[in-house]
């Protein structure tokens, strides 16, 4: 029988943010479909470790007048709404936060 080798790869998330993009003007059917009040914007985060999404959540909502609208500690998505210069301004207030504070590695803030 031949010898061979067994190589087991596992993935292990490092401390990043990998999105943070500010939709600013979303389509009515996008807000009904997230369950998101229409005419505002949407500000959306993701993070790892998945824990994290609560302190960005909460240096958002302290940033800027917006509304956290859903975190999900399981897949480390936060959901922010408002006026497009408040989303702006709390996704940037995270992204300074945890890569100062917290020394994550993160994505530029982007928008459409």
């Amino acid at each position: 029988m031949e010898n061979l080798q067994r190589i087991v790869q596992e993935s292990v998330p490092g401390k990043q943010i990998t999105l943070l993009h500010l939709i600013s003007s979303p389509d009515p059917s996008v807000n009904e479909k997230i369950g998101l009040d229409k005419g505002n914007a949407i500000g959306i985060m993701t993070l790892t470790p998945t824990e994290s999404s609560i302190i960005a959540a909460d240096v958002a909502a302290k940033a800027a007048n917006v509304e956290v609208c859903f975190i999900d500690r399981f897949n480390g998505c936060v959901l922010l709404q408002g006026d497009n210069e408040s989303v702006k301004q709390s996704l940037q207030a995270v992204k300074d936060t945890f890569e100062s504070m917290l020394k994550f590695t993160s994505c530029p803030v982007t928008m459409s």
